[in-house]
């Protein structure tokens, strides 16, 4: 089924219920049953809609397919979207909206880390339940919070013994979105730089709507180092490989990413400005198993699109997934009885098996090594099988203080 532009763009409200519009979601023999309502709270416009459509789309593929499969508990699922505008304080009324006036039984949603923890503690005033589909910087430790994104301790984990070691970039400059992702962050990226034998030159933060890179090109240029590392976030911050590219080149010097490709970023550039751009995820479009080309496809039936999902695109349907397979554990889609039953829950995925960590809240997951082609695709170089959130298991155990609530800055001895 197609899913046209207004459908995605017509909001009421604040929110849109996709299963009250003709033809978008499957409820046949389901019609009797009290739907089980699931709000999606993302940014439809603004500077970081380049993640969320996807993830939008992927979100109402899984819903369908599961009430066309005779839905959840016999009941079907009721989509509610929200477009948040890139936007936290519209972040957070519509996550008090979901929980107070819409009733949801469970939130998905939010981009940045600003976002999640806007919602975050809305959702533990309520006591409802949280799914967050977006790799972040780890040490959220919350019950009512569920991770399907990769962590530090498992994207860093492969990444940089690979460029440090393996390519020789010993000597790093590190750049990153100014906020709190790109905080923690990059101070991962200096523990493993450093653990490794390596050196830190520098580290810049880039406020989000920054577009031009001319003076932090020059910085670059001028301390010469063998890589540089990306934790750069957002549309504005996409012209940073551009003018790289332009300036420096992948040829002369590495450049490797925690976020790039997870907004579609390589497919937006030309060919030679992302070619050799390296980075770690937990799915990319091209990798070569049966689960990953199986889900490319229904996707790109389901939507009618050709194009690039992504990592952040098949996060949604992830999170859906992982968050139903808990409600039929639970035999209840309450949110109380959900939070008992995520620890465990498994399911295969397209990038490989998700497992809930129930010490944490956060996914063991595969993560896979590659770099760009210059034909906007990637290369595999490795995978990393069932990688744990080492980084947030640290500081986190959810099993004996089942009341914290607290996001730890993970620290880790070089």
């Amino acid at each position: 089924m197609k899913l046209s532009r207004r459908q995605f763009t017509r909001l009421a409200s604040g929110g849109l219920a996709f299963a009250s519009l003709q033809g978008t979601l499957s409820t046949a023999g389901l019609a009797q049953e009290k739907p089980i309502k699931v709000a999606n709270i993302l940014d439809q416009t603004g500077g970081l809609n380049i993640y969320s459509l996807k993830q939008m789309k992927a979100v109402a593929m899984a819903a369908d397919e599961i009430n066309k499969a005779g839905g959840l508990l016999g009941r079907p699922i009721e989509l509610i979207f929200y477009d948040a505008q890139s936007s936290n304080q519209l972040y957070s009324q519509y996550a008090t909206q979901a929980l107070l006036r819409d009733e949801v039984d469970v939130i998905h949603g939010g981009v940045t880390s600003s976002s999640r923890e806007v919602i975050r503690p809305i959702v533990g005033r309520f006591k409802g339940l949280y799914v967050y589909n977006s790799l972040y910087e780890g040490g959220v430790c919350d019950r009512r919070h569920v991770s399907t994104g990769m962590v530090p301790g498992q994207q860093l984990d492969a990444l940089c013994p690979y460029v440090v070691n393996e390519l020789g970039g010993k000597k790093g400059y590190i750049l990153a979105a100014d906020y709190n992702y790109g905080h923690i962050t990059s101070k991962w990226l200096q523990k493993y730089i450093r653990e490794l034998g390596g050196e830190d030159l520098a580290v810049e933060f880039i406020p989000l709507d920054v577009s031009n890179f001319s003076s932090v090109i020059a910085r670059i240029q001028d301390a010469k180092p063998d890589v540089v590392w990306s934790a750069l976030v957002g549309a504005a911050h996409m012209s940073f490989y551009r003018q790289f590219h332009a300036t420096i080149g992948t040829d002369k010097m590495m450049l490797a990413s925690t976020t790039y490709s997870i907004g579609r970023e390589h497919v937006e550039l030309a060919p030679e400005e992302g070619k050799g751009i390296i980075l770690a995820t937990s799915f990319y479009d091209g990798l070569d198993t049966p689960a990953a080309n199986d889900f490319v496809r229904r996707f790109k039936e389901y939507t009618g699109e050709n194009d690039y999902i992504g990592e952040y695109g098949e996060g949604g349907y992830r999170g859906m997934s992982l968050w139903a397979e808990a409600v039929r554990r639970a035999g209840s889609a309450e949110p109380d009885a959900v939070m008992e039953a995520l620890g465990g829950t498994s399911v295969e995925g397209a990038g490989g098996l998700y497992t809930i960590d129930g010490q944490t809240n956060h996914t063991i997951m595969n993560i896979h090594v590659a770099v760009q082609d210059d034909k906007q695709e990637f290369e595999a170089i490795r995978t990393f099988d069932q990688m744990p959130p080492i980084d947030t298991q640290l500081v986190c155990n959810l099993n004996e203080n089942p009341n914290d609530t607290t996001q730890y800055e993970v620290q880790r001895d070089c």
